[in-house]
């Protein structure tokens, strides 16, 4: 277990151990990692165990610096890195140097439909955490959108559990190559804000596997993240944190992952079910060492004193002390015990260009009835730009992914860069909404004050927009309470500060209107059939404004897709018509008490609900247009049998049969036309995009299993994939299926 050395560097110049005769396994990164993880676990004191797996101060852990072990530090970074706080406080620590690359919000990210964006996006955030020196980054956030309220659905991946899978592995391995580990959040059922601290969902086992947990076990097992965190909801009626079933049997057990679960910021509550629920590292306790007086005071951490206490009398096992410390260990020779791993580097060019190409592909075109964009600058003469959203900056807001930006060009400014030489653009702001720019001490220093009534705005609105050649309407939601914010959820489906009514007049005034809505959540949108133009937007970060101007301007042709469906209204979504979401008037009964949510609607998550019921949404799952038009040709379908695997390759050739280059993403759908179970209509398994010149042709191949065809029994707790006779269906979006091609699965 011990060899001879001389001083021995650790973790790139963090500690410095001078050994005059021996060195510790556990330092030589030669040797394998479980034998290096059970070398340090062997030196340590019961205190040093105890301390290792709680916090030491507001995002970091103390290590052991008796052997050398370095401290953890985490960091909120779902879109970026936070900003230093002070050591036991939420408070700013008032950096100079802490300023970070703003990336797009997650929701764009989906919308992108491409892993390797997926990738791009996880490398570069990994990079600016490394150049920051945090060991674990807490993100990504990968629960399903089971409801358009949610204010945290713009920090997700949308509503199709494949979808999700699919571009979370990328984004973790891309985090993880810089030796920063991922924290998955939030581990599971996370799908409202209200009441998040007593919701406990009522969810049967199909519907967990097949719609909540696909996410996450491709995270666990095809990423292999490092480290998970539980989020505040309870599950079986235990906090998910510390959950059991979700921790012991799911996560550790049938995924066999060999990570570390650690808790929400507040999100522990008691020491003995968090100790046997398989949590493994507390933070966020709300222990204050400065007004508690008290030097240790993180000591009273549930894994603090009354953890060492129980071990000591025997209430305790060593043995799950022990797997917890190992996990942890894990995570740290993975992270800040790698020597080797690169430097990182933050606000690069490459990061901004990161930034605008991720914000590019996901900007969804979601409807261009007259051809108005791209705008056609050469026949323009004057552009009235409305609408509070072209001037409000958005990174600052909307919970702990509030981020300190080193710049932010909004909507107003970018259309300038790119424009104003060529044709004039008129401001007005149409409507007051959120005013406020500090959100935890980081302020825009935007004043967005404005005296004027609701009736001076919307005249000087219709005015300006009936004087003007194109209307560019940028509106939607904002990163404030009750809307695309943590903790909060919204209050109402449609646009906040009476938008409806402003978008309404507007187009009266002028028909050539486009409306640009950002938010990071479907709106409900009642003016859809009197306006011929609307851009889904999202948060797009530091370039922000760039990326839009480009798309308005043709010199990016915009190929995102809709990673949920826009309801028309929200009984078309299952969570409000067949099941229960919880709403503000509902919370007076709750106080107090374990706010019991049914999932009703089962599997019948988003497009599987609208495809039962024969519903047309405003946009169906998948939707978004391009400026050039492609055509399918026919789809086949090649089988590869003769294993208990067997495969199918699913090949369409796809036409741009427009004027200008672009991308399309061709979406596989499968059906089970035989199922002796019910099942959705179809359900996504595979896609794909691709980039075509004007007049190319290129064919589209998508490999399935077995897996694909397969449902989750829960009676026999496997997935089943029964014979007979299935259909492939391949479309531009969940309701515009482009060809089908038949199949059958014998036993």
């Amino acid at each position: 277990m011990i060899k001879k050395s001389t001083t021995i560097l650790v973790s790139a110049g963090l500690a410095v151990i001078a050994a005059t005769a021996t060195t510790p396994v556990y330092l030589d990164d030669s040797k394998p990692l479980e034998e290096r993880i059970e070398d340090a676990l062997s030196r340590m004191t019961l205190n040093e165990k105890i301390k290792f797996i709680h916090a030491q101060s507001k995002f970091s852990s103390p290590g052991v610096p008796r052997l050398g072990i370095p401290e953890l530090w985490c960091t909120d970074g779902p879109f970026g890195i936070r900003p230093e706080v002070l050591w036991d406080h939420w408070d700013q620590a008032a950096w100079t140097n802490d300023s970070c690359t703003a990336f797009p919000s997650l929701t764009a990210l989906a919308a992108t439909w491409n892993t390797d964006m997926a990738q791009l996006y996880g490398k570069s955030i990994g990079e600016e955490a490394r150049f920051r020196n945090k060991s674990v980054l807490l993100g990504p956030g990968i629960n399903i959108y089971r409801s358009p309220l949610n204010g945290r659905n713009f920090e997700y991946l949308g509503e199709d559990p494949y979808l999700t899978s699919r571009m979370t592995v990328p984004y973790v391995k891309g985090v993880q190559s810089n030796g920063v580990a991922v924290c998955v959040k939030h581990f599971a059922l996370n799908n409202n804000e209200i009441n998040r601290h007593r919701s406990n969902p009522i969810v049967d086992d199909r519907t967990l596997y097949e719609i909540y947990l696909p996410g996450f076990k491709a995270a666990a097992t095809e990423g292999e993240a490092w480290s998970f965190m539980g989020g505040y909801n309870l599950f079986k009626g235990v906090h998910v944190c510390y959950n059991p079933y979700l921790n012991n049997e799911v996560l550790k057990g049938e995924w066999n992952w060999d990570g570390a679960v650690i808790s929400d910021w507040g999100a522990v509550h008691e020491t003995s079910t968090a100790v046997s629920g398989g949590l493994d590292m507390e933070f966020g306790t709300w222990t204050n060492g400065l007004t508690q007086g008290r030097l240790n005071a993180y000591d009273d951490y549930f894994f603090g004193k009354k953890y060492q206490q129980g071990i000591e009398d025997g209430t305790y096992s060593m043995a799950d002390l022990d797997d917890k410390v190992r996990r942890v260990l894990r995570l740290t020779f993975r992270t800040v015990m790698d020597r080797n791993r690169p430097f990182g580097s933050i606000r690069s060019d490459e990061h901004k260009s990161a930034c605008r190409q991720i914000g590019e592909e996901g900007v969804v075109l979601l409807k261009n009835d007259t051809g108005l964009l791209p705008l056609d600058l050469g026949k323009i003469r004057k552009i009235a730009v409305i609408g509070e959203n072209a001037i409000k900056m958005m990174i600052v807001g909307g919970g702990s992914s509030s981020l300190k930006a080193n710049y932010e060009i909004t909507p107003l400014e970018g259309l300038r860069n790119r424009i104003e030489d060529e044709a004039e653009i008129v401001y007005a702001r149409g409507y007051v909404g959120d005013t406020n720019g500090e959100y935890n001490g980081v302020n825009t220093n935007q004043d967005l004050t404005d005296p004027r009534s609701r009736e001076e705005l919307l005249e000087e609105a219709v005015r300006v927009a009936g004087e003007a050649d194109v209307v560019l309407y940028f509106g939607g939601l904002n990163k404030s309470n009750f809307q695309d914010n943590e903790n909060t959820d919204r209050t109402e489906f449609g646009l906040p500060y009476r938008q409806d009514e402003l978008i309404e007049a507007l187009a009266a005034a002028n028909p050539n209107i486009a409306v640009i809505n950002i938010s990071g959540t479907g709106v409900a949108m009642p003016w859809a059939d009197k306006v011929p133009t609307i851009i889904q937007a999202w948060y797009l970060g530091n370039e922000t404004g760039n990326t839009l101007a480009g798309i308005l301007t043709g010199d990016v042709n915009p190929s995102g897709k809709l990673p949920y469906t826009y309801y028309a209204s929200l009984d078309q979504c299952g969570a409000h018509r067949m099941g229960w979401y919880p709403r503000y008037p509902d919370l007076e009964q709750y106080k107090g008490k374990i706010m019991d949510i049914p999932y009703n609607e089962g599997i019948y998550v988003g497009y599987r609900f609208i495809d039962r019921k024969g519903l047309k949404p405003n946009f169906p799952f998948g939707h978004g247009l391009s400026y050039t038009k492609f055509k399918y040709g026919k789809p086949v379908i090649d089988r590869k049998s003769g294993t208990a695997d067997d495969t199918f390759t699913i090949t369409v050739p796809v036409t741009n049969v427009g004027d200008r280059k672009g991308k399309e993403t061709v979406q596989l759908y499968i059906s089970d036309t035989e199922s002796s179970v019910d099942r959705p209509l179809k359900e996504l398994k595979g896609f794909s995009k691709v980039e075509l010149a004007p007049g190319e042709t290129k064919k589209v191949s998508i490999t399935i299993g077995r897996d694909a065809l397969s449902y989750f029994d829960a009676d026999r707790h496997q997935w089943v994939c029964e014979p007979g006779e299935f259909e492939a269906l391949v479309g531009a979006s969940s309701a515009d299926i482009r060809g089908k091609v038949k199949f059958k699965i014998k036993k």
